[in-house]
């Protein structure tokens, strides 16, 4: 035994980068520690005070007063507010409560997800393991794992958390399942002895068992290397808190339309106010003038009506199972140009099956399943069968094959083995029966194959050609298969006790080959179908995984992701094909980040990533103008998920960290979900589109009455309760009902709209304009007809044409290209209701006497009625004429 270093005097500077280049016993050296004894009581609280508690970084939580202001720095919010303080000082106090209200509302609708972020880190922490077996002063003791400090000795067995970063000091045929760090479907096989000096993926550090991953096999004792905000899980933890939030396309749009909106209300309002003075005008008359324009340029109810039908479209998604975390999320899923998704439970089943077997000859099918089950450490339970993923696969299809797992293992119980290694990547076991024994061998083929000296035939042990299975274990490894290769060995009840006490490599001899088992990790079924639909909607999907390169393309030309023939002939040259469409880990680590912006639009498959590479990755799309979706479910993404414009997280088969990054959840842990996301996506923000079509036709067609009604001589045509009325109540109930208006022909078989695409794009503004001026015009010459007719009541006439009007406007862009006669009356029966409803109210309004002193209005003729409606008519049909115009251009 190696003396006990004086401790307690020092404490030893930071650990070496790198320990998994160095020997265990070096690691020790430099961590001033015994293995055999663990560190003393007293060198505890040094370490502890230089490197911190064994535990991530709780995030500072936000103020509630940042909660609360956070909603009011929208530019949208800041314009309605000005326009209600406005109101109120001239003393239209009904305008100025109405803008408060949906100010307030739409408020209300926002801070509840402003708790989010502090939630991320929470379920980091939760992952950290409660309790650790560690060795101090020469006792093994159960301590909290918090308490762990750099050096400490810890003892690791089946069914444990990793409690801190460990440089693996002896090993016992460990195995860790790392998937949700790394994304490795298979458990990782670790052993103690130091890695060759290169560079190592995470996935390959062989000899370094990470903090709150899952031991699923075997024992080891461990040295602590790092601890806390120090460990993996700490770096994604400080990526994820340093990620940020973004801002979505919709809002980025709604901002940058406020501040034109504002600039041009400034400046028609003035020249209104200068006009009306100069013409000799009273100044108060111009300053209500002026209020009732700005308030009619201003869509006071754009903010909750998208918010409105943001939160719609999160109920609907539901019902597909996808529960949105964020309502923005809902609307950047229409606007996605690339998925990046996680390959293992994303893309695949995340269960490792038998997809293949090649018996050495066809009587040798019942040896290999027989081998597969003896030569196997997965037990059976009532619940299926229970141990490492990729021996529960053998047994379950061994048992598929007519094998009785537990009457084999009773006739041919175990009597030795010797445990699987990393060095020679192959386990074997000893069983006896009454007529002698067998001893199995399952491994790596590299591994295996060279030990055969014949193979199973129809007449017993035949020569074998081994250089012909090699080529079939390496066209099973295009496949992207993880191959198995088994065998065995039998002898006489005599030559039992000496085969026992043989050593692996003598009793790994002079094997009969049976033959080779292909496994995988299956792609969903519904995956590829989801793939091909993305494509034809223009969306890119792009594989980022852990697995390695062949397996990572191989999977990926399955799901139509890669080009099959470029992937074959990849394959077959052994490189990643002339159009670079798969990449390592280790390559882009070469890169810097301009080499990597100018090929990511190429690639299509990243294997061996790490999770600060994935931000990489997200972050390169993004500076080419991408708005990239991140799909995932382990650890290693919830800082992608973070950063990407949309997180998407696995809800069944994923970690608390990724759904609490993400900002939508698949429930079903289906990929084809997120194409359904899309499609609502998408839908949602046509219907948003069509709201600021209506919404800002109407209130062009207010501001041009306004505008033009002083330079034509009239008199001014409508009241501030007017507007009010208008934008409130023919905006906001008509604008929710369309939420429900169903998605655009065509709507997955069009590209995404590009992220800084106008709201106005695709002649919006044009159409605001020009039926706006034809609504005004309509407005106007009615207002002159009646003055000129002697029609006392003419401010009715023009406020109800101008009101039914917009009803019509509505009926007619229910759709962009459809007529409303394809599209049927029924389609959107909501919005009939909301529309039959405000028809009602403003009749109420006109008729009802009680009302008519609020509103100014008086009773219209029925002549003077057909009139308005008459008018209404006729701009339903110059916009029927604009969308037969664009079908046919």
């Amino acid at each position: 035994m190696t003396s006990q270093p004086e401790l307690g005097r020092s404490v030893p500077p930071a650990w070496d980068p790198a320990p998994h280049l160095q020997p265990s016993h070096e690691v020790a050296a430099r961590l001033q520690v015994d293995p055999d004894q663990g560190l003393a009581a007293d060198e505890v609280p040094p370490r502890r005070a230089r490197h911190g508690s064994n535990a991530l970084a709780a995030a500072a939580p936000r103020s509630v007063a940042s909660r609360l202001i956070a909603p009011f720095k929208d530019f949208m919010i800041l314009v309605l507010l000005a326009a209600a303080l406005l109101s109120g000082l001239i003393g239209e106090v009904a305008d100025t409560v109405a803008i408060l209200v949906i100010v307030l509302l739409n408020a209300a609708l926002s801070i509840s997800q402003e708790w989010q972020a502090d939630r991320a880190l929470a379920a980091l922490q939760r992952l950290a393991a409660p309790r650790a077996q560690v060795r101090r002063d020469g006792q093994d003791q159960a301590i909290d794992s918090h308490e762990l400090v750099p050096g400490d000795v810890v003892h690791l067995e089946a069914g444990n958390l990793v409690p801190a970063d460990l440089r693996l000091h002896a090993v016992a045929q460990l195995r860790i399942d790392e998937s949700a760090l790394t994304g490795e479907s298979l458990t990782v096989d670790k052993h103690s002895a130091p890695l060759p000096a290169a560079e190592h993926a995470l996935g390959d550090l062989r000899n370094i068992a990470f903090k709150g991953t899952l031991v699923t096999h075997g024992r080891a004792t461990g040295l602590v290397v790092a601890t806390g905000a120090a460990t993996e899980i700490g770096r994604i933890a400080a990526m994820l808190d340093a990620s940020g939030d973004r801002t979505t396309p919709l809002q980025r749009r709604l901002a940058a339309f406020g501040q034109r909106l504002s600039v041009v209300v400034l400046v028609i309002c003035a020249v209104v106010f200068g006009v009306g003075l100069l013409r000799g005008e009273e100044l108060l008359l111009m300053a209500l003038t002026s209020i009732s324009l700005a308030v009619a340029a201003i869509p006071e109810a754009l903010p909750a009506v998208a918010t409105v039908l943001l939160a719609l479209g999160a109920r609907k998604l539901v019902l597909v199972k996808a529960l949105v975390r964020r309502l923005p999320a809902v609307e950047s899923l229409g606007s996605v140009t690339t998925i990046c998704s996680d390959k293992t439970g994303t893309l695949t089943l995340n269960r490792m099956t038998v997809s293949t077997h090649q018996a050495a000859n066809d009587g040798a099918a019942a040896l290999l399943w027989r081998a597969g089950l003896l030569c196997n450490d997965a037990a059976p339970s009532p619940q299926g069968w229970r141990g490492d993923p990729t021996e529960t696969a053998v047994a379950e299809r061994a048992e598929s094959a007519g094998l009785d797992a537990v009457a084999e293992r009773a006739a041919w119980p175990r009597r030795h083995e010797w445990p699987f290694d990393a060095d020679r990547k192959r386990m074997s076991t000893l069983h006896v029966a009454p007529d002698g024994w067998v001893a199995c061998v399952k491994g790596a083929p590299e591994s295996v194959l060279p030990r055969c000296t014949s193979a199973w035939g129809a007449d017993g042990a035949q020569p074998i050609d081994i250089a012909a299975w090699q080529a079939t274990v390496q066209g099973l490894a295009a496949q992207g298969l993880r191959v198995l290769a088994l065998a065995q060995r039998e002898g006489s009840i005599d030559r039992l006790d000496a085969m026992r006490a043989l050593d692996a490599d003598q009793a790994e001899r002079e094997l009969v080959f049976l033959g080779l088992v292909g496994l995988i990790d299956p792609p969903r079924p519904e995956a590829r179908d989801a793939v091909a639909e993305c494509h034809s909607a223009g969306v890119r999907v792009v594989m980022i995984t852990g697995d390695h390169p062949q397996t990572a393309l191989a999977i990926a030309s399955q799901l139509g992701i890669v080009d099959a023939v470029e992937a074959d002939e990849a394959a077959d040259a052994g490189t990643t094909g002339a159009a670079r469409q798969v990449i390592s880990g280790p390559e882009l680590a070469r890169l810097d980040d301009h080499a990597l912006a100018a090929m990511v639009s190429d690639v299509r498959v990243y294997a061996r990533m790490d999770p600060a590479q994935k931000i990489r990755i997200v972050q390169a799309l993004q500076s080419r103008g991408e708005l990239v979706a991140m799909t995932g479910d382990g650890v290693n993404d919830a800082p992608a998920l973070k950063a990407a414009d949309i997180g998407v997280a696995m809800g069944q088969g994923g970690t608390d960290v990724a759904r609490e990054a993400a900002g939508l959840v698949l429930l079903d842990d289906n990929f084809a979900t997120i194409v359904a996301a899309v499609r609502e996506g998408r839908r949602i923000f046509d219907n948003i589109r069509k709201f600021i079509r209506y919404a800002m036709t109407g209130n062009s067609a207010e501001i041009w009455v306004l505008f033009l009604a002083p330079l034509v001589g009239l008199p001014i045509p409508l009241l501030p309760i007017h507007i009010l009325w208008i934008n409130l109540v023919t905006d906001g109930l008509p604008g929710l009902a369309l939420a429900a208006e169903p998605g655009e022909r065509g709507l997955m078989r069009r590209p995404p709209r590009p992220p800084t695409e106008s709201v106005f794009a695709h002649g919006l503004w044009q159409h605001a304009l020009l039926v706006g001026i034809l609504i005004a015009g309509l407005c106007l010459g009615v207002q002159a007809w009646a003055l000129e007719t002697g029609h006392a009541h003419w401010q009715t006439m023009v406020f109800t044409v101008l009101t039914l009007a917009q009803m019509a406007h509505l009926m007619a862009i229910r759709s962009e290209g459809q007529s409303i006669i394809s599209l049927g009356l029924r389609s959107n029966r909501p919005l009939l209701g909301a529309v039959a409803l405000t028809f009602a109210l403003q009749m109420a309004v006109i008729y009802v006497p009680v009302l008519q002193p609020i509103f100014r209005t008086e009773a219209l003729s029925g002549a003077e009625l057909a009139l308005c409606l008459a008018c209404a008519a006729l701009v339903t049909a110059a916009v029927e004429a604009e969308k037969a115009w664009r079908r046919r251009a």
